[in-house]
């Protein structure tokens, strides 16, 4: 039987548990989440006990508010690591005197040889950012340009540092979804072009990293390569794309990742977005929209976006 780690609190109550979630119904444990993560060898046991003998009343998933199911002390993230999302920002950057057939192709052959000779590009996120996942988004008063960008993450077990390829997946506790909200207008700094982009100021507000639902055990992720990411806005698919389309692997992601820096218990490594978010449409984020996402096995997360009301 397959079953996911849960945050939560009971409605009307402020106390954070931490739960395992079996079929809609939720058996409360006596445990931090980065304790069950980090000391899954001596818990397993117990988690699985519980499913199976409940000690006591199980809790319906109506009767909580779901919380982020991870609490990171570093978030390493992953950029243009989607083959069809780089081609599809190249066709949109096209020259006038260049076709759109002539960019894809030549945009595809630059990203075969990335994925074979090249680097993954990485950033930092920051854990004060995460959000729940079906908590209300308020979009900052000073831009009208926040876009959706839909994510598996691994969630590292162990302390990670210079794993190979190989190694790697051997260091993922489980896997979680991020939708990693982004102010598309301060990605480039205008005042300092030689700088580049921009990622603090263009992430990072809070509630820009809406989490979970649910934290799934790797055991039950079969070939993380072999997931769908779907994000819906208000109803109408915007993003829906396998994993497979990765340039670089999850597995390839946490062995670079981990090269430069030790990756912590309980870190998030995000893998970078798919094709279809609100730029690609030319259709940003707007009082009053609904974003629905899911991950095949991952559950759904449902935020609704409100514009930031200036006091």
């Amino acid at each position: 039987m397959s079953y996911s780690l849960i945050r939560f609190t009971r409605l009307g109550s402020e106390t954070e548990q931490t739960g395992v979630l079996v079929d809609g119904r939720i058996h409360s444990l006596q445990a931090h989440i980065n304790d069950l993560v980090q000391n899954w060898a001596d818990w397993q046991e117990t988690v699985e006990q519980s499913i199976a003998e409940p000690a006591g009343d199980t809790i319906d998933l109506d009767d909580v508010r779901l919380l982020s199911p991870v609490q990171p002390q570093q978030i390493i993230q992953a950029g243009a690591n989607y083959r069809t999302h780089v081609i599809d920002l190249a066709v949109s950057h096209k020259e006038e005197n260049q076709s759109e057939e002539e960019v894809r192709e030549q945009t595809a052959r630059m990203m075969d040889k990335r994925s074979q000779e090249g680097l993954p590009y990485f950033f930092i996120g920051l854990p004060s950012a995460i959000a729940a996942p079906n908590d209300e988004l308020s979009l900052p008063y000073y831009s009208q340009s926040h876009d959706w960008e839909l994510e598996l993450a691994a969630v590292i077990s162990k302390r990670t540092h210079r794993v190979s390829v190989d190694e790697a997946l051997e260091h993922v506790f489980g896997y979680t979804m991020v939708n990693d909200i982004t102010t598309r207008d301060l990605v480039f700094r205008k005042d300092m072009p030689a700088i580049g982009s921009d990622w603090y100021r263009a992430k990072n507000a809070p509630g820009f990293f809406p989490t979970g639902p649910l934290l799934v055990p790797s055991k039950f992720i079969a070939d993380p390569q072999q997931l769908t990411v779907t994000l819906k806005l208000n109803g109408q698919v915007m993003q829906q794309e396998s994993t497979a389309d990765m340039i670089f692997t999850v597995a390839q992601l946490i062995s670079h990742a981990s090269w430069n820096m030790p990756l912590l218990p309980g870190d998030l490594v995000l893998t970078g977005s798919p094709a279809g978010n609100g730029a690609h449409w030319g259709r940003l984020l707007r009082d009053g929209d609904v974003m629905e996402g899911s991950i095949t096995s991952l559950g759904t997360q449902t935020v609704a976006c409100r514009d930031e009301v200036r006091v």
